[in-house]
């Protein structure tokens, strides 16, 4: 039998006020500085989607669109440059023009971080002219990976080989699987410059990966010695993703793109400040970093929107009530607010870790390394957490609006596709968190307990206590990572790899456990920032819930450790019942706190009580009275 609750309190009418205040949690204290401008522009008639039901556009033409977006948004910037620059622009480009455009999004990311940003950091002397990027009258991509070289492009294999006579860099690819795997290089969008990461050979010493810039293409063609082919169609929105190879294509010595890491002199001596050539890598490509913040952005603004739309429909879909009862809206249902309620509380804790991490990388990124390679490290580990749990947010979104969110256009299929993008790009998550797990598996025990643990073993507090929460998901960090060396520590002889491969599950699930942490840490903190009222209860329901569903998963585990009574782990399921009727009695009030504008919304046909009007036939008989519509009548 079904469980319901009162269908009036979960469609009550949205506080303003409280959704305000929660509008600033999610957003931060500067959310209109922050935010303002991206969430007009998405509202503007450039970037608002077709109306329903002419047919949608070709993958050429959704290609063609973005790149003029691109244009209309950078004619639209006080300065490309300052974007490229400001870490939490980034961030706020991504994270409300991906829902609307991930194609856009992708491109402008790939054009004003990787590409721009990267000229910009290495340009310490502001001598490099980029008056051609900053007006977009040529576009920027970024040539890192390889068919043979992904995760460790740290090993590609494209070749720059210094010449000394002509005082350049000469760019080849010496066989198929040094082929730049993915960039969007084709002439799409008009004249394209790259980043390419290639190794650096001066007087057949090879130095490392460093990047150059080259010209790609022009008005017309293809530029002499560089070979572009398209790629198949990948799944989500269409990219003008190629295979891009290079043969004996010259460059001038200002092409490379040094700094500390190394340069080539006027004397043609190779020099660098930078010892390894890892390090120098890494310092090449340190704007993935900010890529990973990004991926972030896109994947929190994409289920955000996506739960909004889900909880709109659910409000004005009504089905049978049973008999001699008056239809109910679908979000009566536990079966179908239950779910919602559960995604509303894991969507503010991946936009409260989301923040936590832009706000530490942000804070670190020019600071000592030690404080920079923490927070760089919480970047990453965010960024796997955050990107996996949209996914499982936005499927299962899509699954509560039933065969309506299976059409284009009502906003949530490319958000189904587009996060699998988001997932592997930048680096595909399992690798960022075996490196995080790996490095995590000594270091942070100690920090584990340091940061809230019980010592002595014994629990101290209550449910309803979010500190106390938050201690106890310091233990299963603890349990999960202690776990993981005991396997290590017992591992058959073998070398590190087999060592490794004992130890890596649990070390993996320490590492997702530390995410879990983190938010429910910066949950504690958001609701602790607020006065007492209705948003303060709203925030620390869905705090409570984010918390006790992962303790509940792993409350064998506290069981066992002393870190949970019986009676408590008796009493989990009851208090997450408990919970989640709270929560889903405001759920649109909690949706309406995302900021989305209405005019996007409105774009969507099952965002309105309406909706089955995009549906009607002008030349039905509901409205014609019988007569027949003209032979080969068609939308």
């Amino acid at each position: 039998m079904t469980t319901t609750i009162d269908c009036t309190a979960v469609t009550e009418p949205v506080t303003e006020h409280v959704a305000d205040r929660l509008t600033t949690v999610l957003l931060g204290a500067h959310a209109r500085r922050e935010h303002g401008f991206w969430q007009r522009i998405i509202a503007t008639e450039p970037f608002r989607r077709p109306a329903f039901p002419p047919p949608g556009p070709t993958s050429d033409e959704q290609l063609a669109l973005a790149y003029a977006r691109l244009r209309t948004l950078n004619n639209a910037l006080d300065s490309g440059a300052r974007l490229a620059a400001d870490p939490r622009g980034l961030a706020a480009l991504h994270e409300w023009l991906a829902p609307v455009d991930p194609t856009l999004a992708t491109v402008a990311g790939i054009h004003y971080n990787l590409f721009l940003g990267s000229l910009l950091d290495h340009d310490t002397d502001r001598s490099r002219d980029l008056s051609d990027f900053l007006a977009m009258r040529r576009i920027g991509t970024f040539l890192c990976t390889e068919v043979a070289h992904g995760n460790d492009a740290a090993a590609v294999e494209t070749t720059a080989t210094y010449d000394p006579a002509r005082d350049g860099f000469v760019l080849h690819t010496p066989h198929l699987g040094a082929q730049k795997f993915m960039p969007n290089t084709s002439q799409a969008g008009g004249p394209k410059s790259g980043l390419v990461a290639a190794r650096l050979f001066v007087g057949g010493v090879d130095h490392g990966v460093f990047l150059l810039l080259v010209p790609l293409t022009d008005a017309f063609q293809t530029l002499p010695g560089v070979r572009i082919r398209r790629l198949p169609a990948r799944m989500g929105s269409p990219v003008d993703h190629c295979l891009t190879s290079f043969d004996q294509v010259f460059v001038g010595r200002e092409a490379l793109l040094g700094g500390a890491q190394g340069q080539v002199g006027d004397d043609g001596v190779f020099r660098s400040g930078t010892a390894g050539r890892r390090r120098r890598f890494l310092a090449s490509i340190a704007r993935v970093t900010t890529g990973r913040i990004c991926m972030s952005a896109s994947a929190v603004g994409s289920a955000r929107t996506t739960l909004a739309i889900a909880v709109r429909y659910s409000g004005h879909r009504y089905i049978s009530g049973g008999r001699a009862l008056p239809p109910l809206a679908v979000i009566a249902h536990r079966s179908h607010h239950g779910p919602l309620a559960g995604a509303m509380a894991t969507v503010f804790a991946m936009s409260l870790l989301h923040r936590r991490a832009l706000d530490r990388w942000e804070a670190a990124v020019h600071g000592p390394a030690p404080e920079r390679e923490a927070a760089g490290q919480l970047v990453d580990i965010a960024k796997g957490w955050i990107t996996w749990q949209a996914r499982s947010v936005i499927v299962e979104c899509r699954e509560r609006c039933g065969a309506q969110g299976l059409l284009e256009s009502n906003g949530i299929t490319e958000l189904v596709t587009g996060v699998e993008g988001a997932i592997t790009a930048e680096g595909d998550n399992l690798a960022i968190h075996a490196k995080a797990a790996s490095e995590m598996v000594i270091s942070a025990m100690p920090a584990a307990l340091d940061e809230g643990g019980f010592p002595d073993g014994s629990p101290a507090g209550g449910l309803d206590d979010l500190w106390y929460l938050g201690r106890l998901l310091a233990q299963v960090e603890r349990i999960q990572f202690a776990r993981s060396r005991a396997r290590m520590a017992r591992a058959p002889h073998g070398g590190p790899l087999k060592r490794w491969n004992a130890g890596s599950g649990p070390a993996l699930r320490g590492v997702e456990a530390h995410a879990y942490r983190q938010a429910a840490d910066a949950y504690a903190q958001a609701v602790e920032d607020l006065p007492e009222g209705p948003a303060r209860e709203r925030l620390s329901d869905l705090a409570r819930l984010f918390a006790l569903r992962w303790i509940e998963r792993n409350s064998g585990d506290l069981l066992v450790a002393g870190h949970l009574t019986a009676g408590q782990v008796d009493g989990l399921t009851e208090t997450i019942e408990q919970l989640v009727t709270a929560v889903a009695a405001h759920l649109p009030e909690l949706a309406a706190s995302f900021g989305l504008p209405e005019e996007l919304l409105a774009d969507w046909p099952i965002t309105g009580a309406r909706y089955a009007e995009a549906y009607d036939d002008p030349d039905a008989s509901w409205h014609t009275g019988g007569r027949l519509a003209p032979a080969g009548a068609e939308w």
